[in-house]
């Protein structure tokens, strides 16, 4: 038994387990690919709609990256993300195909992979990312993101949380 970098430990990995953890990134992906195909169909580009004093839902595209970054880059920006996401998501594949450590290292690794697919696939068949989540107070918004963005943020801070955590 090997002991886990977040949630305890893990026997070797099964292909069963393997294939649980990329099940969880097809499930995110496509979670991801259905809230940007409902944030395309019932706004208009650019439209909000308030849900409550500090989101708002919208709509709007991004064709670069985290923050808008490279948007304004004249378009060889599409081709240089699709191929940082293919070798990031291919690394990826490979550590959780090669095993993982724990439950937490799976969860957070499938995390990243479903999101940079979500954010993938944008760019293969649209040419832009989807982006619907608007969160803001007073005059002050962060930029829009997706689910995507969360599934990359949330399993990256857990990947370094478990690093800095058990790290000896």
């Amino acid at each position: 038994m090997s002991t886990g970098s977040i949630g305890g430990t893990l026997k070797s990995a099964s292909p069963t387990d393997k294939l649980r953890w990329l099940g969880l990134s097809l499930a995110l992906l496509l979670v991801d690919q259905a809230a940007k195909y409902a944030a395309s169909t019932y706004l208009d580009y650019g439209e909000r709609r308030a849900v409550t004093e500090f989101f708002s839902w919208t709509h709007l595209h991004n064709t670069g990256a985290a923050f808008s970054f490279l948007a304004d880059a004249g378009g060889w920006q599409r081709a240089f993300l699709i191929g940082v996401a293919v070798v990031i998501s291919a690394f990826l594949l490979r550590w959780l195909w090669r095993g993982v450590t724990s439950q937490g290292q799976g969860i957070a690794l499938s995390a990243i992979l479903g999101g940079a697919l979500g954010n993938l696939t944008d760019r293969l068949l649209r040419g832009y990312v989807v982006d619907f989540l608007d969160f803001h107070f007073a005059q002050y918004h962060w930029p829009a993101f997706n689910l995507a963005d969360v599934w990359i943020t949330t399993g990256a801070a857990s990947l370094m949380w478990a690093h800095a955590r058990y790290r000896e």
